[in-house]
């Protein structure tokens, strides 16, 4: 299976421009899956709901549900892209799943950020699952890596493949990642952006360093502050394997019982 991650820097309230950035860096990429970062059509850095709002999109809808359709066929996979979702009035945060065909799937970011919860309505889908054929897939959102029960839900419920769309800006974010790999013994695809978003009363520098990770939580593909697509051949029957010694299975070992 071949997975990518796309990083690069969205235009803030240019969705057209992102369209054309997104579709110029995976040119003639041949992937069975593709993650791209969080809010990349819209931007990161509004000042208020009423601001997002005219950008916020349906899914499935028509503009980035046309668009997120053609680069699935493009590709030959599926995509998982960040969004501004709006729903019965109420804007999310939210990664969608597309593939050829059309939608797919959609998860609505659960732990905000910062600023984010005065623009946003927190998530309610909880964490689940898709089986995409190849291999089973979560989404999470940015700032749900700090929580390890977001990755662990995805885990228990049978992911082989985190998807980790991401704004990141605070230094040590990318590192976790590793962690969330190793513990819960999967692939971990975080899509983060570069750039500066500045505005009256607040400037934001995203940091980069997406990654592609595998179970044991080794680096199969790293980048700094380019904008650039990365990619790995990975064997997500790795991921189904959670023992860590020949007596150790990682998530049967668990005592939650003693959890608190």
């Amino acid at each position: 299976m071949k997975v990518g991650v796309l990083q690069f820097t969205p235009v803030l309230k240019d969705i057209r421009t992102n369209y054309q950035k997104i579709e110029k860096l995976t040119e003639g990429a041949d992937l069975d899956l593709l993650v791209l970062p969080e809010l990349c059509t819209t931007g990161y850095l509004y000042k208020s709901t009423e601001e997002l709002m005219p950008l916020a999109e349906e899914f499935p809808g028509d503009k980035s549900s046309a668009f997120f359709t053609r680069l699935a066929s493009n590709i030959g996979g599926h995509v998982v892209a960040g969004v501004a979702e709006i729903s019965n009035k109420e804007i999310y945060n939210s990664a969608v799943l597309f593939n050829a065909n059309g939608h797919v799937a959609t998860y609505r970011k659960i732990h905000l950020f910062d600023r984010e919860k005065e623009i946003f309505t927190p998530g309610n889908l909880g964490f689940p699952v898709f089986d995409i054929g190849a291999a089973r897939i979560g989404m999470m959102v940015c700032f749900d890596w700090i929580f390890p029960e977001s990755a662990r839900s995805l885990a228990l419920a049978g992911a082989d493949i985190i998807c980790h769309p991401a704004n990141l800006v605070l230094p040590y974010c990318p590192r976790a990642a590793v962690t969330r790999a190793i513990e819960n013994r999967v692939f971990y695809l975080l899509a983060d952006r570069v750039g500066s978003e500045r505005r009256i009363d607040a400037e934001l520098t995203f940091i980069g360093q997406s990654k592609i990770l595998d179970p044991g939580g080794n680096i199969l593909a790293f980048l700094g502050t380019d904008e650039a697509l990365i990619t790995a051949e990975i064997d997500p029957a790795q991921a189904r394997d959670k023992f860590v010694t020949p007596r150790n299975d990682i998530l049967t070992d668990r005592r939650p019982e003693f959890y608190r």
